[in-house]
């Protein structure tokens, strides 16, 4: 078998996490694009005692490693100095973020975490800890929920309080999502892609997008019929049937990166 066809099925999963690591789409996939160039090139290689996953993965961390220096603003950088987002990714070590973001958005274990950074189990469990203090910090924001199952969106509802956030409204089609931003502006959406009327959720976010500077997650049980490597993609994206430590981490890392938050008022 192919190399391409190998790692084919893990890629869009690897472009979601680099956009979601990276707070954004063009970096995102730089890093990704770099990691291929490289196993094309003979000069990185796939672990063959690991799962094809697991070794893409651990060949887009040393890419990482070995060229963030590059690829990333440092806090000194004058055009990052007035970047809320670049200030925030820099308070967090590299690799706790990694580790959190592997374990609750990628669905790694513990284990698969430690051989794609290549540590040990406890220092995984250390990175995800410090991670999540620094991604749980002055978060909280006003929510819109465009979800036209009922019993999904009072599961993503009581997670998002459980978060801290207040839920101004909950959506059932296109029309009812701008008129709940028409009455109150949300600080994050989540938005599910197919709608109760038989509308997109996608032109939803385009109309509110339109209006407002706001982090969007978008909800599917198809994240390969988004993440096609087309643009525009969306950053941040939660595939159902989600666990809720997946729903967290989207919203922790939307929130984080965001530049223009939208706070709670208190």
């Amino acid at each position: 078998m192919s190399l391409l066809a190998r790692l084919a099925p893990h890629l869009p999963y690897v472009r979601r996490y680099a956009r979601a690591l990276t707070g954004d789409q063009t970096t995102g996939d730089h890093y990704v694009r770099v990691a291929l160039e490289a196993l094309a090139a003979g000069e990185r290689s796939l672990d063959a005692n690991l799962s094809p996953r697991v070794a893409l993965y651990r060949v887009f961390h040393a890419i990482w490693l070995s060229s963030g220096a590059q690829l990333e603003a440092r806090p000194d950088d004058s055009n990052a100095s007035n970047d809320d987002a670049s200030q925030r990714l820099m308070r967090i070590a590299p690799r706790s973020r990694q580790a959190f973001l592997l374990t609750a958005l990628e669905g790694f274990t513990p284990t698969e975490a430690a051989q794609i950074l290549d540590c040990d189990f406890t220092e995984v469990e250390r990175l995800i800890s410090e991670a999540q203090v620094e991604i749980d910090a002055e978060l909280a924001t006003d929510v819109l929920i465009i979800e036209d199952e009922p019993v999904i969106a009072a599961d993503i509802e009581a997670l998002v309080r459980e978060l801290g956030h207040d839920v101004i409204d909950i959506a059932a089609t296109r029309t009812e999502a701008l008129e709940a931003v028409a009455r109150r502006t949300p600080g994050l959406v989540l938005a599910d892609i197919q709608l109760a009327d038989g509308s997109s959720g996608i032109d939803a976010v385009k109309d509110i997008l339109a209006r407002l500077d706001v982090p969007v997650i978008f909800i599917t049980a198809f994240p390969e019929r988004l993440l096609t490597g087309e643009r525009p993609e969306p950053t941040f994206l939660i595939t159902k049937p989600f666990q809720p430590e997946t729903v967290k981490a989207a919203i922790g890392q939307a929130l984080f990166f965001h530049p223009r938050r939208n706070k709670k008022a208190a």
